[in-house]
């Protein structure tokens, strides 16, 4: 068995403003609220290779590894990879962006499997993703949503 996980939301906020806050990997850590560090390792093109590091969880481990990220601006597509997999034996991500009335629909699906000596199996961090991915997205969508409010306001105040 693999895990597969799809979760959707729509933020109430144009694509290009959806689309630049969410690519902009320096500031993952004050858009998620699970990352404590982001560290850029390479960049080629529209590839990046980077470190991510966790806040510390309950029993005080901290978590990092390294992904790598291709954009695919023309598309709204991002596809992601965990370059060092820790216990999973493959982490693929595939992030999708639509404008829909009122917005932009971001969709996250994941496709992974645990390695067989994981502390975990494929269905509890199936149930994990499914949990927290849903979180993490309402942070989101209420950071890119507060931006576009801003952002409206300047340019009627400007006007």
């Amino acid at each position: 068995m693999a895990g597969h996980t799809e979760n959707e939301i729509t933020v109430n906020a144009p694509v290009e403003l959806v689309w630049e806050m969410t690519n902009d990997l320096p500031n993952w850590p004050q858009l998620f609220s699970e990352y404590a560090s982001l560290e850029v390792l390479d960049r080629q093109g529209d590839t990046t290779t980077f470190r991510l590091t966790m806040h510390p969880d309950e029993n005080g481990t901290v978590w990092s590894w390294v992904s790598e990220r291709t954009v695919d601006r023309e598309g709204l597509t991002v596809r992601a990879r965990r370059v060092e997999t820790g216990p999973f034996a493959h982490m693929d991500i595939h992030w999708q962006y639509f404008a829909v009335p009122g917005g932009t629909r971001m969709k996250w699906t994941q496709d992974f499997a645990m390695k067989p000596d994981a502390p975990v199996d494929d269905a509890w961090m199936t149930d994990n993703i499914n949990r927290n991915s849903p979180i993490q997205m309402a942070l989101i969508r209420d950071k890119i949503e507060q931006r576009e409010r801003e952002g409206r306001g300047a340019a009627v105040g400007s006007a």
